[in-house]
């Protein structure tokens, strides 16, 4: 639909409006007034006041079929699919060849997942439509609900040529390339869409995203110095500019670039967090250290923040500040993996066995099925002679990492330990299969075993 752009007069339509609102007296409005006002009120989120208006317009205009569509929208938007579907039906038989009667049809099937029967009554609209641009948009994002990126990609496409500074449909593009991971056939698109666009800032911002992620990072870097002069007030230009400097170890230039985005705008957690980064490498560990301490200030739920601050102190050996930082930020959020492995690495590092323990058991609880992440909790099982529960994460561990050489080598060692011969022989067996060169760990973390005459028959017989 389309709505005036004749801003005065849209604005004493609105002022009048919301004044009859407040008196209660009943003032007229021709249709497209009340098209405006409803246009508004939608976009503003202020649902209420749509249907206030649409009612009303309804009123001084029953036949209006702008309005009636504004109501089937509003059904819509609350999920009253069936009533949206009668007066949809009844508008259909009115104006069969209203584009908008199948956009909104369209829109209620994708409420209902039949996003395939969304995109026939879209291509319908197409036919009888003379701006397609907007369907193909519906089209490509009915693309994407079924996972269909080529396609969806193909509509966006047609946007594009259709509305060159249709940036929304760009980015929809490149989410597609992405996903498709297919980086070359993105650079190649966008530089022939440069050819045409020469000073397109979000093409070359774009550029160089996909020139990074095939690490040429000198192209990457020519592209966003071009979105930078096309643009000179783009952040996101200089903080990609930033990060690019950084893979090439020019670190100086990088925290420039990291620092004028906080000229142009306020500054970043990201900003600050790669500054200290940068600083660190440049060996200004002051710098660095208060640029990590600006970035938990600006943002405390970033886990990257708390982790550079813990590592940056775990670095200086100064393993009691790196345990308060970790603390810190376990307490922020307990259910962040990489906090837990750090804990137990910082604990391990200060000899606080049930605590570094703790730590890889929160890790496993949370899902980080890494095989350091057993293999280190049973080493600490051991030094604390908790000789069941390593037994027993060991065979935890062997359903995610079958076929190991260092479960089964440390299994043999368990079982030789507590005198169970047949099943340890059954663990030496498969370890020495697997990997004889691991045979070592059964001499480091079971030197009794292993210069046991038991097990050294065993080892004779199984080689």
């Amino acid at each position: 639909m389309e709505f005036s752009q004749d801003k005065p007069n849209y604005n004493i339509s609105l002022n009048k409006f919301e004044s009859m609102l407040k008196t209660n007296n009943v003032l007229f409005f021709d249709s497209e007034e009340f098209e405006n006002i409803i246009h508004h009120y939608l976009n503003q989120g202020k649902v209420a006041l749509a249907k206030k208006a649409i009612k009303l317009g309804l009123e001084q205009h029953p036949t209006s079929t702008n309005l009636k569509l504004f109501k089937v929208e509003v059904y819509v938007f609350e999920n009253k699919l069936k009533e949206a579907n009668i007066l949809l039906d009844g508008l259909y038989q009115l104006e069969p060849s209203n584009e908008e009667i199948y956009i909104q049809k369209a829109n209620i099937l994708s409420k209902e997942d039949k996003h395939e029967d969304a995109i026939k009554v879209l291509k319908i609209a197409l036919n009888i439509s003379e701006e397609t641009s907007e369907i193909y948009a519906l089209i490509g994002m009915e693309y994407l609900f079924l996972d269909n990126f080529e396609d969806a990609k193909q509509s966006f496409m047609r946007c594009l040529e259709e509305d060159p500074e249709d940036y929304s449909s760009l980015y929809n593009i490149m989410y597609c390339f992405d996903f498709l991971n297919q980086n070359e056939e993105a650079i190649l698109f966008l530089n022939k869409y440069l050819n045409e666009n020469p000073y397109c800032e979000v093409a070359w911002h774009q550029l160089g995203k996909q020139y990074f992620s095939i690490k040429d990072y000198k192209k990457a870097l020519s592209a966003f110095d071009f979105a930078i002069i096309s643009d000179d007030t783009f952040v996101g230009a200089y903080l990609e500019k930033g990060k690019v400097l950084e893979k090439l170890k020019r670190y100086k230039e990088a925290i420039e670039n990291y620092h004028l985005t906080m000229e142009l705008d306020d500054p970043t957690s990201f900003a600050l967090l790669r500054m200290g980064c940068c600083y660190e490498k440049l060996g200004q560990l002051d710098l660095a250290k208060q640029y990590y301490y600006k970035t938990v200030k600006e943002d405390p739920l970033l886990d990257k923040g708390w982790i550079a601050i813990t590592k940056f102190y775990t670095k200086q050996h100064n393993y009691q500040k790196a345990l308060y930082y970790i603390n810190k930020a376990i307490n922020i959020d307990a259910e962040n993996v990489i906090y837990w492995k750090l804990y137990a690495q910082i604990n391990h590092r200060l000899n606080f066995l049930e605590e570094a323990e703790r730590g890889h058991k929160r890790a496993l609880d949370l899902g980080n099925y890494e095989l350091t992440t057993w293999i280190s909790r049973t080493d600490i099982l051991l030094q604390l002679g908790e000789i069941d529960a390593a037994s027993y994460n060991l065979i935890q561990a062997a359903e995610f990492y079958p076929e190991n050489p260092e479960i089964e080598f440390r299994l043999a060692g368990i079982y030789f330990q507590i005198l169970e011969v047949e099943k340890a022989s059954y663990h030496l067996k498969n370890a020495l299969s697997y990997n004889k060169d691991y045979l070592f760990i059964v001499e480091e973390l079971f030197p009794l075993v292993y210069n046991s005459i038991t097990f050294q028959k065993a080892l004779k017989k199984l080689q």
